[in-house]
């Protein structure tokens, strides 16, 4: 008997919005879900990943020979181009990563959780796709809670980096409103 096609399904929406907290009610229904920043982290401590930017950008992301993630951030986050470099050398590997994830499933329909869908051009790697959203103003106070060394101008900053979500509402299958 061949084996049935798993349906992938990517959760995505901007930073903010609540796409932790709703990935947690799909995991309480028994569906896996795989967190592309997670294992985007995971890939730039790696060998490979580290040898990428000492040959491409120097020592300028690394504090005592160890990857400096708030140095990496203001570098991805100040200007576009720098993001997208560095985005078509990770990406691939996340998606190789989550390719060998489903196949260890054993579940029928799989997650993947990620602000970046669109910007990254991975819908195609997926059966569906659901967006959620949040008002602006809760966005940002989630977005402090969790990280608050960040000033207002550095979260809109990173707002704003994303596609807007009305775009993203748009292009969904699904959307999910957390507000």
């Amino acid at each position: 008997m061949r084996p049935q096609k798993k349906i992938k399904i990517a959760l995505t929406g901007g930073i903010g919005t609540g796409k932790t907290f709703i990935s947690k009610q799909f995991l309480d229904k028994g569906i896996p879900v795989f967190y592309a920043d997670e294992e985007a982290k995971k890939l730039y401590l790696s060998k490979k990943t580290l040898t990428f930017f000492k040959e491409n950008y120097g020592d300028i992301f690394f504090t005592n020979s160890e990857l400096d993630f708030t140095k990496l951030s203001n570098f991805v986050f100040s200007n576009p181009k720098n993001r997208k470099q560095i985005e078509k050398f990770i990406h691939p590997l996340v998606m190789q990563q989550f390719e060998e994830w489903v196949s260890l499933q054993d579940a029928d329909i799989v997650i993947l959780e990620s602000a970046i869908v669109f910007e990254a051009g991975l819908e195609s790697f997926f059966d569906k796709i659901i967006v959620v959203d949040a008002p602006l103003e809760f966005r940002i106070e989630r977005i402090k809670k969790r990280n608050s060394h960040l000033s207002d101008q550095e979260i809109l900053q990173r707002i704003q980096s994303q596609i807007d979500q009305e775009e993203k509402r748009n292009r969904a299958d699904f959307v999910i409103w957390n507000g």
